[in-house]
């Protein structure tokens, strides 16, 4: 299974654009995008040709909201919107499907804002999803979490860790949640092919900052330790423009079913 997950940061302008030429170019499996700003109607349903899609859009218009798209030939089995956490999940935060033989959970985490003012929200947030994992994962279906997770785990995924020790996205109590569930039996699959610095998935829209290179690893690809063996690649896309943030690559082998 090929899957990629991108935050968007607002689906229609992307349609507008070339995001259908690159979805049918590059022939993923399932996609997993955050931030998309829109709902299923009658103009959504006719975009991506050859895919089924599946929504958990705000109930407030224009904000959050993502959307999973799966190949036609693939089935899924299973869909649930949210995690059980009524306010966060008016907002459109999380879709979590069946396919493939994988529960692939769809995020976009909060965040914290500048002057940490959801700071509560988010922890709130975390804490709700860290129930969830443990609920998701006792049928015995292997995780996938792939999304925006609004934190920046380790001083080697952003550029000027010194400098944001106390901003939002670097925040202990929001990096030990990553710590919490890499130990709860998860691999960070990019970090297990890739343990350099300077790779990121997130640049401020101001000038020159992306071609400095500028950024912060904020999205993520989590799956669980047993699924190590089908781990082909993860990889990061910083070509790929469109949004302040670029697409994460997972790509899985056949996950044989359990006897």
């Amino acid at each position: 299974m090929k899957l990629v997950s991108w935050n968007v940061n607002g689906l229609r302008s992307l349609v507008r654009r070339d995001f259908e030429a690159w979805l049918a170019a590059t022939n993923y499996d399932v996609v997993c995008l955050q931030e998309v700003k829109v709902k299923e109607d009658l103009l959504t349903t006719h975009w991506f040709e050859n895919y089924k899609a599946f929504w958990n859009a705000s109930r407030r218009p224009g904000i959050s909201g993502v959307a999973t798209l799966v190949r036609e030939n693939l089935a899924v089995a299973s869909i649930r919107q949210g995690i059980g956490d009524p306010a966060l999940d008016a907002e459109g935060r999380v879709l979590t499907i069946d396919v493939a033989g994988v529960r692939v959970v769809n995020l976009y985490a909060p965040h914290s804002h500048r002057k940490l003012i959801r700071l509560d929200a988010k922890v709130s947030f975390l804490a709700t999803l860290k129930r969830f994992i443990e609920q998701a994962r006792i049928d015995g279906l292997p995780l996938v979490l792939v999304g925006d997770f609004n934190i920046a785990h380790q001083e080697i995924d952003l550029a000027n860790p010194r400098a944001n020790q106390r901003n939002a996205g670097f925040l202990p109590v929001e990096r030990e949640w990553i710590t919490g569930l890499l130990a709860s039996g998860f691999v960070d699959a990019f970090r297990h092919f890739e343990q350099g610095s300077g790779h990121y998935t997130w640049w401020s829209m101001r000038e020159g900052v992306r071609a400095r290179n500028v950024g912060w690893r904020l999205d993520y690809a989590f799956v669980e330790d047993r699924l190590i063996p089908s781990l082909v690649a993860c990889r990061h896309l910083p070509d790929r423009t469109g949004s302040d943030h670029c697409p994460v690559v997972l790509e899985l082998r056949e996950v044989a079913p359990e006897i």
